[in-house]
């Protein structure tokens, strides 16, 4: 290893996930002068006294900092844990995203430590722009973690929360004038009732959607949201609600994602009231008749607005409702599509492959065509479609909100 050239790397993902033969590398990065960004602590191995005693005496190679993940496992030595937060608080304080990951529940009066140095970690920084709360087992108190973000409520910009549970300390979010983004991932759907943010970016991913919650934020945020996605595994219940909230109180979405929702009316009149979507994400459920499923699409196809550049009809799903009529889909679509989503299955059927073919002579904007389980189309139908789009794995192209 060429210690000379480390001193000008700089090192933009650094996990120690490993074993004890992490040590010797990690000190030698450490002594090296290379300067750390980003750092990913899954493993009590990086607390071993050793590393620790040469990481206290290297400010250098970790004051940059500006991302740090940290998982708190059961087994983890909490105090160390704490002390190397309040190591990098005294000397690092240009942390752009912090990401939380709680194993285990705690009720031990060493958790109270490691709260306290969080606390004051938070409160050292000076940037913090993207905060992440992670985790199936979190806390049921954070005994004032969240509400030390009041600290960076000019700055945050976006929160992640993902199984957590209701407490009212995230109320502290209202006063972050500048967040853009929330994502509430599995938790407890009360926690929207008292987010009174305004944001434009909303995901809300849960196994079933509260609709009357759901509505409830979205009139409160109403004309500034611009992309929402909505993640469920469960027919959305009570989804004529749903729809029509968002098409009186959203009408500036360019993004929209949506899971196990019906090919309604109600659904068709609110992507024609769409007139800025750009990024159409859809799968939709079941409980619509064959005679009235061939109408709906054609209806769909020819609402799309002429904003709209992105479509989404797999979801990364490898067959989708919409497969057996792709190809009315494509021969109704007027909609200048520039990237188009699909499954391998759809594409293998060789109507919906022509069909694809007489959209992008008649249409000549599509550039790409993501196609999940890329490798699994057929070579005749590949080579004759790539004379005309070029076609790439699903997972190349997707957008995320």
């Amino acid at each position: 290893m060429d210690l000379n050239k480390l001193n000008r790397l700089n090192l933009n993902d650094f996990d120690l996930r490993t074993t004890p033969l992490i040590t010797l590398p990690f000190k030698l990065f450490l002594e090296s002068g290379a300067i750390l960004h980003e750092i990913g602590l899954y493993n009590s191995e990086f607390l071993k006294l050793e590393i620790f005693h040469s990481f206290e005496q290297n400010v250098q190679f970790y004051s940059r900092l500006q991302h740090l993940s940290l998982d708190i496992i059961l087994n983890f030595d909490i105090a160390n844990i704490a002390k190397l937060l309040r190591i990098l608080a005294k000397n690092t304080t240009k942390i752009s995203a912090l990401r939380l990951v709680f194993y285990s529940e705690y009720e031990s009066k060493s958790i109270h430590t490691l709260f306290s140095a969080l606390i004051h970690f938070i409160k050292s920084q000076e940037q913090l722009r993207k905060f992440i709360l992670d985790g199936d087992n979190c806390p049921t108190e954070f005994y004032g973690i969240i509400s030390a973000l009041e600290s960076q409520k000019d700055t945050l910009q976006e929160v992640i929360l993902d199984g957590c549970v209701f407490s009212a300390e995230f109320e502290v979010l209202n006063n972050c004038k500048n967040l853009e983004a929330l994502r509430i991932l599995n938790c407890d759907m009360e926690l929207l009732k008292i987010l009174d943010c305004n944001i434009s970016s909303l995901e809300i991913s849960n196994s079933q959607i509260d609709v009357p919650i759901t509505v409830q934020i979205l009139e409160k945020i109403g004309i500034l949201l611009q992309r929402l996605k909505i993640k469920t595994e469960i027919i959305i219940r009570e989804e004529s609600l749903l729809l029509k909230a968002l098409k009186f109180f959203c009408p500036n979405i360019i993004y929209l994602y949506i899971t196990d929702i019906r090919l309604s009316t109600q659904l068709l009149e609110l992507i024609g009231n769409l007139p800025k979507l750009q990024f159409l994400s859809l799968g939709y459920a079941y409980h619509t008749r064959e005679e009235v499923k061939k109408i709906r699409v054609v209806q769909f196809a020819e609402i799309l607005p002429t904003s709209l550049q992105y479509l989404d009809i797999a979801l990364g799903i490898p067959t989708t409702l919409l497969g057996s009529y792709i190809d009315i889909l494509l021969d109704h679509c007027n909609a200048p599509l520039k990237k188009l989503l699909i499954s391998n299955a759809n594409l293998n059927i060789e109507r919906n492959a022509k069909a694809l073919i007489r959209y992008c002579t008649r249409i000549r904007t599509l550039n790409y065509v993501g196609i999940f389980k890329y490798y699994d189309l057929g070579d005749d139908i590949r080579n004759e479609l790539e004379k005309y789009v070029i076609l790439v794995p699903y997972k190349h192209i997707v957008v995320n909100c």
